[in-house]
């Protein structure tokens, strides 16, 4: 039976750096050429990095993606692939504006184009902001295969290219994607996958980026899926991968249709360059990580990506021995490595002799870098100055930190990692100038209940490598505590955390409303209390550093409320 040897190049290329993006296709794509492949698949846009956001609005970077892109098809040539098919996600321009596009590069010349049709506009998308959609159909002919173009959005959407593919006969589809991870989305990622090859009675070849920009990770896990629903092959999550595997030609072959309606069929065929005689080659296929593993996975490649893209090499952190630090500063550790993470204790009169040893251990355990610099002197001024009690009080101690924090980072050039977790930013338990203070928030959008899981699994993860747990079993266990006032816990003015994030999940990332979630079983007035805190907090949070998306509704560009707001569900309501 007659075969056809794809490559997926699951790659994590940086958004705007098209010379650097270019060598590392090449670099791929060399790899793939080494491995006997016809077809390299590299994930959308990967020429320029994804998202561009406000750059594809700007003509001069859409110009140079495209003369980008004709440079790396000569490269490409240059470096011994001009006999391999590469197909890269790039970003075009014409008379009618920027296009999130695909080419087929071949022998130093861009041989076919096709522009992505769906266009998404929920959640973290906002695509016809920037994007005009496409309406051409690009058939690639390779070796005997017929090679249909499609980009991420075109198989989330019934109808659309994918059945318009079928329609004019394809033997396989080549689906580049920019698919941002979160919690779930590996198993719904994979059924769309199902349903697409299922309807289009093709294989799909899908290649996803990983890496991170800003608030967003991809996990890759770039597929192959057949289309009785067969996984094929798999790559790895959160690591640069190259997938080979041989897909046969489909036994029942559609004919070739010549017109399609709404759409305009751009056909190519290529020298028939396929070499008889090699050994067949079946994909692997990586298992999945569990849910604790990808969610830390994705809290450790967005600080990672975040770091190292924007020029920085160290980070600093206060640690107070509590769980939020201890998770941020073990994430830190994972990402960077020990010498890369200063840490400071910052102990008030208030701070418990527990919380500075658990610091300390802490930073004995993971062999960070570790100081301690007492703040009472600090706080003493400016409490004696202004005559300060109460809230007052408490939040000039979070603001000594935060200065001391910004001093040290400006002294020595590290970026600032504010400690803040999800279930702490939706009540507006964070002090502006404070502990809100940073350039990256690692835990931004980690209820706290999930805080504490990380943690256990962390550790039981170190035991059964063999190695030291990096966070005391002291931080865990404990009442989290502010500690701004004496005997202070958190459950003074909140609700136990599991009920909390409950609350909070259906309010924030489901958009339930008061009554919806008395109904699901809670005490009316807390919730009413909460969604009250929640409305009030907006401010703060527009001001909190950015931090990885992980959940279904991250705070930021996930879920934009106005500040200034007066629509209020008061606890009467019916």
């Amino acid at each position: 039976m007659q075969v056809l040897r794809v490559a997926l190049a699951q790659i994590n290329p940086t958004v705007g750096d098209l010379v650097g993006n270019a060598a590392l296709i090449v670099s791929w794509a060399s790899r793939a050429a080494q491995e006997g492949a016809h077809v390299v698949l590299f994930p959308e846009m990967a020429t320029t990095g994804y998202p561009v956001e406000d750059l594809a609005l700007r003509p001069s970077f859409a110009v140079a993606s495209r003369e980008a892109l004709g440079d790396l098809a000569v490269d490409l040539d240059r470096a011994g692939c001009g006999d391999l098919a590469v197909v890269v996600g790039y970003l075009d321009r014409d008379r009618t504006g920027s296009r999130n596009s695909a080419a087929v590069l071949f022998r130093g010349e861009v041989v076919s184009r096709y522009d992505k049709h769906a266009l998404p506009t929920y959640r973290v998308f906002d695509e016809l902001r920037y994007f005009a959609p496409g309406s051409r159909l690009s058939i690639t002919e390779v070796n005997g295969f017929r090679l249909g173009l499609v980009v991420c959005e075109d198989i989330w959407q019934p109808g659309g290219p994918v059945p318009a593919y079928t329609a004019a006969g394809v033997d396989a589809l080549l689906c580049l994607n920019a698919s941002p991870y979160e919690q779930g989305k590996s198993a719904v990622r994979r059924s769309v996958v199902e349903r697409r090859a299922a309807e289009s009675g093709v294989p799909i070849v899908y290649a996803n980026l990983v890496g991170a920009q800003d608030e967003l990770v991809f996990d890759g896990g770039s597929m192959v899926v057949a289309a009785d629903g067969t996984l094929l092959g798999r790559s790895p999550e959160f690591t640069e991968h190259l997938l080979c595997l041989d897909i046969d030609m489909p036994e029942a072959r559609r004919e070739d249709t010549a017109s399609i309606d709404g759409w305009t069929v751009h056909r190519r065929t290529l020298p028939d360059l396929l070499i008889r005689g090699y050994d067949r080659l079946e994909g692997s296929v990586a298992p999945l990580m569990s849910d604790e593993e990808q969610v830390w996975s994705a809290l450790v490649t967005g600080l990672r990506d975040y770091v190292h893209k924007n020029g920085f090499a160290t980070v600093i952190l206060g640690l107070s021995g509590g769980i939020d630090s201890a998770v941020v500063a073990s994430i830190a550790v994972d990402a960077l490595g020990s010498d890369a993470v200063y840490a400071v204790s910052m102990p008030s009169q208030y701070s418990s002799d527990h919380s500075r040893s658990d610091a300390a251990e802490m930073a004995q355990r993971t062999g960070i870098h570790y100081r301690s610099e007492p703040i009472a002197d600090m706080v003493g001024v400016f409490v004696g100055q202004l005559t300060l009690a109460g809230l007052a009080e408490e939040n000039i101690q979070a603001r000594c930190r935060g200065m001391t924090l910004m001093a040290l980072s400006n002294a020595a050039g590290h970026l600032v990692l504010a400690t803040g977790n999800k279930s702490e930013l939706a009540v507006g338990y964070s002090t502006i100038y404070g502990d809100a203070v940073g350039g990256f928030a690692p835990i931004k959008d980690v209820p706290k209940s999930l805080v504490w899981d990380l943690a256990r699994w962390r550790n039981k993860a170190s035991v059964e490598r063999g190695e030291v747990p990096p966070i005391p079993e002291g931080s865990i266990d404990k009442p989290p505590s502010a500690e701004l006032r004496p005997g202070q816990l958190d459950t003074d003015s909140l609700p136990d955390y599991e009920e909390l994030d409950a609350v909070l999940f259906r309010y924030v990332d489901c958009d339930q409303g008061l009554t919806d979630i008395v109904s699901a079983g809670y005490e009316r007035t807390r919730v009413a209390e909460i969604i009250g805190k929640v409305d009030a907090a907006e401010y703060k949070r527009r001001q909190y550093p950015i931090g990885t998306k992980i959940t279904s509704r991250a705070f930021g560009r996930d879920r934009r409320m106005p500040i200034t707001n007066r629509w209020r569900q008061a606890p009467t309501e019916v």
